[in-house]
């Protein structure tokens, strides 16, 4: 099987779908892999790299015609499918439920999709579910940042001229993002207090040395997710939460629903009571923001308080991103496959789960 390497093309992409460590392994196992030119030269892994550890280096239009699979990390565009053959099989993540019409394109290709943004929150998918390896990272940025753009230290420092006290650091949503948040706000000494709906989180976020805000009436998780809270509860959840957040230095939003508009945690009039000079990192940027003032890409000062709107991509750490999404990548094609052949064990819940398209046939809406 020949597994092809594209070169992603999305704007301000610096990832590669398969690092020459991860390559070096398929190899090892019996896989042919060809790699567009310069695929990887944006996460420090020049062609060289590549041809070192058996993999061919070839232009893009090569890649697709001689490739069995082809795999991206995001998602092949309409430009990519007018490459595409009938037979072969597409790995990217597709966030199928908001692109129903490049679903249909897709199958009109008479091609199979999987989509590693569909992998089921189970435990035997850990070591292949990217959004956990990459929000670990995006936690991590968004802490750095945070501290860069905020007019103070995190640490306790005790100096001849006195003692500074140190920051606090306020994390909404507990899940891969915000535990990595919490664990590098402690690293660098802040004082962190976290909420979430989920109260099984409580456990997970004092394990840290965070303390954990809690709100009666929260919601248990839904495949392994956080569900959207009833009105009530984000009200009750804001209440608790005001007194945290007024003192924060440093505040930090993780809270996504899977394909629904991110909720708002913050309000234009929770902002402006906020500490002069106090910091947000709106992760939930890109489906509509945690905080009412947040824009995708866009830092913005609102009466003394800046609010930056992102989703920390992965790619501005796009080395050890692509390092981490690629063994994800390898831990997946070694569960679908067998001598180097797809399986295609159909009433596998990680298969069913994340086979999009089969043969031209659409399996999930």
């Amino acid at each position: 099987m020949t597994i092809g390497i594209l070169k992603e093309t999305k704007k301000g992409e610096n990832r590669v779908s398969i690092s020459p460590r991860i390559a070096k392994q398929l190899i090892d196992k019996g896989f042919n892999l060809i790699v567009e030119d310069d695929a990887g030269v944006n996460s420090s892994f020049n062609n060289k790299y590549y041809r070192e550890v058996g993999a061919q280096i070839e232009q893009r239009g090569v890649v697709y015609k001689e490739s069995d699979v082809l795999v991206k990390i995001n998602s092949f565009d309409t430009e990519d499918l007018k490459l595409v053959n009938e037979g072969q099989v597409l790995i990217s993540q597709f966030y199928h439920q908001s692109n129903p019409e490049l679903i249909q394109a897709i199958a009109a290709k008479k091609v199979s999709a999987f989509s590693m943004d569909a992998m089921p929150r189970i435990s035997r998918a850990q070591e292949m579910d990217v959004l956990s390896s990459q929000s670990n990272l995006a936690g991590y940025k968004a802490v750095i940042l945070g501290a860069y753009l905020i007019k103070r230290i995190l640490p306790l420092m005790m100096t001849a001229a006195g003692t500074i006290k140190p920051a606090r650091v306020l994390i909404y949503g507990v899940g891969v993002a915000g535990l990595q948040a919490i664990a590098t706000a402690k690293r660098l000494g802040a004082i962190v207090s976290a909420t979430d709906i989920r109260p099984e989180t409580k456990e997970q976020t004092e394990s840290l040395g965070a303390n954990f805000i809690s709100v009666e009436g929260g919601e248990t998780a839904e495949g392994g997710y956080a569900k959207e809270a009833s009105e009530d509860y984000a009200r009750r959840q804001k209440e608790a939460v005001n007194t945290e957040l007024f003192k924060a230095d440093l505040v930090i939003t993780t809270a996504m629903v899977p394909g629904k508009k991110s909720p708002v945690l913050i309000t234009k009039d929770q902002v402006e009571q906020m500490k002069n000079g106090a910091v947000i990192i709106d992760l939930g940027a890109a489906q509509g923001g945690n905080c009412a003032l947040s824009k995708l890409n866009k830092t913005i000062v609102h009466k003394g308080i800046t609010i930056v709107g992102t989703t920390i991509a992965p790619e501005s750490v796009s080395t050890h991103a692509s390092d981490l999404y690629s063994k994800n990548l390898f831990n997946f094609l070694m569960h679908l496959t067998e001598n180097n052949e797809f399986k295609w064990d159909l009433e596998e819940e990680i298969t069913d789960g994340t086979l999009i398209v089969h043969k031209g046939e659409i399996r999930k809406t």
